[in-house]
């Protein structure tokens, strides 16, 4: 599966099965939301470890700029992924069932040093955490991700405010 996007992808989204969609999708909606181009695969490290490999080193090719990873259970994926690229690897714990997520979120957390994995919240938060952070690193260089980032956190905060609670606090437009 890949995104209308895939010709100016600049973050690839990679999870360890398909039962992981629901969790990364969070990821795949803000990145569409901010107009950043992304790809989406399907990789295993323990079922197709040379798919992932031969992925992880074509990913500086590719032209992607970060790689979201999401894994359950053992979740070896992100680490995987990191040990064979320089692209910046960004780690989404995926809910197991066994434990919750928290196997997968120690998994990922716990990368020895010279192999980072940045670690994001365990499921859909994480998920979309992570785009955000993907789309602040683009940002950093690429003007129109900068300003549909702004408008994004712009339109987070008018939620906010837009609630009762905040009527009558002045300070509160002053943000």
């Amino acid at each position: 599966m890949r995104s209308a996007l895939e010709t100016s992808a600049q973050v690839g989204v990679v999870m360890g099965s398909r039962s992981d969609f629901e969790t990364l999708q969070g990821a795949l909606e803000v990145l569409r939301e901010l107009g950043v181009g992304f790809e989406v695969r399907v990789l295993s490290a323990h079922r197709t470890p040379a798919l992932l490999q031969s992925y992880a080193a074509r990913a500086e090719r590719l032209n992607l700029r970060a790689i979201i990873a999401g894994a359950g259970g053992a979740a070896h994926l992100p680490g995987m992924l990191a040990a064979f690229t320089r692209v910046p690897v960004l780690g989404v714990p995926v809910q197991s069932r066994a434990l919750s997520g928290l196997d997968s979120l120690l998994s990922i957390v716990q990368m020895p040093a010279g192999v980072p994995v940045a670690t994001f919240a365990i499921g859909t938060a994480g998920a979309r955490n992570a785009a955000l952070f993907a789309a602040a690193m683009l940002a950093a260089e690429d003007a129109q991700v900068r300003e549909q980032l702004n408008a994004y956190r712009a339109r987070q905060t008018d939620a906010v405010l837009a609630e009762p609670f905040f009527e009558g606090y002045p300070e509160a437009g002053e943000a």
